[in-house]
């Protein structure tokens, strides 16, 4: 396992931050949301940071931040190693357990997603409420019996819906990409309970929880998911993020600087 407690102290150190309070990991196209934030220091690349490797998807950033909003310290990573990347399933981990090194007691996985669930259209923010893991990997490794019956926080989606109470609560196939999926696999998957499908977050949101983290998972409709809508294509999702990053940054904004520990 990567060592989590060096990449903190590497944090720290590059930021000239001891600790923060909240992590986001920003999903494609969500960088922009949090440009607004006031930032301390400049841009980290992750690559710099040791266990960490240069995200390679188009949409993501590949540095770290450290924001403020309001008086809650935010570690901001603007892109996410996905499990198609390297098939390495610690390095997915990584950027979570890190946070929670570097004082975390929340974290904020975003991500675009396909939608399965009829009422659901491109455009469409949501909140997950429960996740399937189809990658049939878990970043636990031995005797590690971890309950996820609570994984993603109630708490957490209640303050989303203070903020825009139409939110929805949705369920995320966490699928293993890179490849989309065919329609049968989404007919299957909406049988399975899935409302979105989308190529991350799931194995993040594990370590997270299993790391003493509360999760909270946003995700941007930006598609219909195969066979309910026209071909897939990735400048789509991210044609779809720019049209509603004004949206995504309104949520971010009102959202952080109250995202503080549950006591």
């Amino acid at each position: 396992m990567r060592d989590a407690r060096a990449a903190a102290d590497a944090v720290a150190a590059a930021t000239g931050v001891a600790s923060h309070d909240v992590a986001i990991v920003l999903g494609s196209g969500w960088v922009d949301a949090v440009s607004d934030l006031d930032q301390v220091g400049g841009d980290v690349p992750l690559a710099s940071l040791p266990g960490f490797a240069a995200p390679t998807a188009v949409g993501h950033g590949a540095s770290l931040r450290s924001l403020r909003a309001g008086d809650v310290k935010v570690l901001a990573f603007t892109g996410r190693s996905h499990f198609y990347e390297s098939r390495d399933v610690d390095l997915v981990a990584h950027a979570v357990r890190t946070a929670a090194a570097a004082g975390c007691r929340a974290v904020v996985l975003t991500s675009a997603s396909g939608g399965i669930a009829d009422e659901l259209a491109p455009g469409d923010i949501v909140l997950i409420s429960d996740h399937v893991n189809l990658t049939g990997e878990s970043p636990l490794v031995g005797a590690n019996f971890v309950d996820l019956t609570d994984l993603y926080s109630a708490r957490l989606r209640e303050i989303c819906r203070d903020i825009d109470p139409a939110l929805p609560s949705a369920v995320y196939a966490g699928y293993w990409g890179p490849n989309y999926e065919t329609p049968a696999e989404i007919r299957a998957y909406k049988t399975l309970g899935a409302d979105i499908v989308g190529m991350s977050t799931v194995l993040e949101a594990i370590a997270a929880h299993a790391a003493g983290m509360e999760v909270l998972g946003i995700s941007l409709v930006t598609n219909r998911a195969a066979g309910l809508g026209g071909r897939l294509d990735h400048a789509e999702v991210l044609e779809t993020a720019a049209a509603s990053v004004e949206r995504m940054r309104a949520l971010l904004i009102q959202l952080l600087p109250r995202l503080s520990p549950a006591t």
